[in-house]
């Protein structure tokens, strides 16, 4: 979810309530409150290194693709979608969207790049070589964040919900529900999926949290509270309660690493889990 700094606070509180989603979750998860849902296993990580982010991007989604990263950012007017190299600097290839949208999150599927919009209800489809647009697609709730399977595209729309999209049309061809020990896990937002796990920001939370693709189990979760600080960014505090929060992950094979970032973060941070 994304708002510009004015409304951010405003708006969160909106969000919580966010009825447009059609959210009901997934009726063949365990049931709401089931006090036999274990709890999810911490996971912890160590910093790898630590590369410099444009403190004007306001990510939405970033991905590893052909040894460099894919970063897509939002608020309407400065919403872009660029690459950078394997040391995270920027170069060539860049799209400024339309100032009428406001980007969301982003994957790269089948040789293309897929970006959501938050509430124009359209994806953007692009070659993933050369960045033009190839088509647009419909999409009939909010976009929040994006990712795939081998088969299908997942999407997050700010609630407990993972839709499961065929790329061709974005036709909804399964629906997911998650859920912890407490009950089902709202404000889902940036995703990665990784060696058959879903990875998910939550929005307003310093939490990353692992999910089962078939249950909807969150199983893993990982406390990014320190992350800056063990980073030694600067930063403001204020700015992060405002908003700018954490919000992006990237999953590196080669290396079996991941890249973290937020909104507007002067860092991206590469981990590794253990």
């Amino acid at each position: 979810m994304k708002k510009e700094l004015i409304v951010l606070i405003s708006l969160f509180a909106i969000a919580c309530n966010n009825t447009n989603n059609a959210d009901t979750a997934d009726s063949n998860n365990e049931s709401e409150g089931n006090t036999t849902i274990s709890a999810p296993i911490a996971l912890n990580y160590t910093i790898q290194k630590v590369y410099a982010h444009d403190t004007t991007a306001y990510t939405q989604g970033i991905e590893w693709h052909n040894n460099s990263l894919v970063e897509g950012t939002g608020l309407k007017g400065k919403s872009i979608l660029y690459q950078m190299d394997d040391q995270l600097k920027p170069f060539g290839k860049k799209n400024k969207l339309d100032p009428t949208y406001f980007g969301e999150g982003i994957t790269v599927f089948d040789g293309k790049i897929y970006q959501l919009t938050w509430e124009e209800h359209v994806v953007f489809v692009y070659d993933a070589t050369t960045f033009k647009k190839i088509k647009t697609l419909s999409w009939p709730y909010e976009g929040w964040g994006l990712t795939h399977n081998d088969t299908a595209l997942i999407v997050s729309t700010g609630s407990s919900n993972l839709y499961f999209v065929n790329p061709n049309d974005f036709s909804i061809q399964k629906t997911l529900g998650v859920f912890n020990e407490y009950g089902y896990q709202s404000m889902l937002n940036e995703l990665e999926y990784v060696d058959g796990k879903i990875f998910a920001n939550i929005y307003g939370q310093n939490n990353i949290v692992v999910i089962d693709p078939n249950s909807g189990k969150i199983t893993n979760k990982i406390d990014c509270s320190n992350l800056l600080a063990q980073a030694k960014a600067s930063y403001n505090p204020l700015l992060i309660d405002a908003g700018y929060v954490l919000n992006g992950i990237a999953y590196r094979k080669s290396t079996d690493t991941y890249f973290l970032t937020g909104k507007c973060w002067p860092v991206i941070v590469e981990v590794k889990l253990n």
